[in-house]
């Protein structure tokens, strides 16, 4: 593990212990889990919280699909996932769901010699690569992509995530989006049988095998890539255009979403492969999960508290990370969808 991935943890989990004292102290037992996907902002807005409200928020990274079994479970108010339910899952269990920000995927390399931003990939190369197709950084389909950059005969190393993960679900979505073998073969899910490579759990966990393996690529959360001084490819989006990762281009990814009509439909978004010359190709919403009728009425209200003030003060420190906060009008579909949820 780098330093900064040991100062990136130390720091969450210092805020996570606070916030559990906190909220020993006041009762308010906001507990979730789930993806890692958007740990670090809600890491940083748990903290500004606490200092305005003295409310804590206790919230374990443990990927998306954790966080669908513990709320399923009703081990803790509110799940967290990467990875949307459809309508009638959401039925079936009775739960609620809603969007909390932006974010975007992006593949992180460790080659030596190639810089960030230097790599460039496309779509069906990124998605051979994953699959073992591509074994090496110096292989001319690579090469076609990127004129003059010193790649060398090396092997690649593939790291993706052990655990069931929604960042994998828009990862893999993405690949099966752009590739018919993949979509055929391994196709897209939380958890797939992943053709070749080590697993590595949570966005973490990926950073970190990343930054010690030469010759390695993953797939990480943006903010990851950027607090462990990862280097990131850049990608060719669905217009051709070879695109960076940005705020920038999440939203453009993100401009054509129809949150009020989503709202009907539990706001499902596939967000990843989306049209547009500055779209971020693999692009992502994330998502909460929390009972329309609760077991305890008082914590589900302070966790929409929480993201209610979140929507209104956060938007500066998300985009501090690189995510995008959500427009107004999807604000305000969340907000009124709020009123299926006992005790708002």
């Amino acid at each position: 593990m780098n330093v900064s991935l040991k100062s990136v943890i130390k720091a969450v989990a210092g805020v996570a212990a606070v916030a559990m004292i906190a909220t020993g102290a006041l009762a308010a037992n906001i507990n979730g889990a789930g993806a890692s996907f958007p740990y670090p902002i809600y890491a940083k807005w748990a903290g500004a919280y606490q200092g305005v409200s003295g409310v804590g928020l206790n919230y374990q990274s443990i990927g998306s699909g954790g966080g669908i079994a513990q709320i399923k479970a009703k081990t803790v108010t509110f799940g967290a996932t990467d990875a949307p339910l459809k309508a009638a899952e959401l039925q079936k269990y009775g739960l609620a769901q809603f969007p909390t920000v932006i974010g975007g995927v992006v593949p992180v390399v460790n080659v030596p010699g190639v810089g960030a931003g230097q790599l460039v990939l496309s779509g069906k190369v990124l998605a051979d690569i994953f699959a073992g197709k591509v074994a090496r950084w110096d292989d001319p389909a690579i090469k076609a992509l990127n004129p003059g950059v010193n790649l060398p005969a090396k092997a690649i190393s593939v790291v993706h995530r052990a655990d069931a993960s929604g960042t994998s679900f828009v990862f893999t979505t993405y690949l099966s989006r752009v590739d018919q073998d993949w979509a055929k073969s391994v196709g897209a899910a939380t958890a797939v049988d992943w053709p070749v490579g080590i697993g590595a759990k949570g966005n973490e966990g990926v950073a970190g095998n990343v930054a010690q393996t030469s010759g390695s690529i993953g797939y990480v959360e943006f903010a990851y890539a950027k607090q462990n001084h990862l280097k990131h490819a850049r990608m060719i989006n669905k217009d051709g255009k070879t695109i960076v990762p940005s705020a920038d281009t999440f939203k453009a990814a993100a401009a054509g979403a129809d949150w009020a009509g989503a709202a009907n439909n539990g706001f499902y978004i596939i967000l990843v492969d989306q049209a547009g010359a500055n779209a971020w190709p693999i692009t992502a919403t994330t998502y909460i999960l929390v009972y329309k009728q609760p077991g305890d009425v008082a914590s589900t209200k302070e966790t929409l508290k929480f993201f209610q003030w979140s929507y209104k003060n956060g938007g500066n420190a998300a985009l501090s990370l690189d995510y995008v906060p959500l427009p107004p009008n999807a604000v305000q579909a969340i907000e009124a969808s709020w009123k299926q949820i006992q005790g708002w």
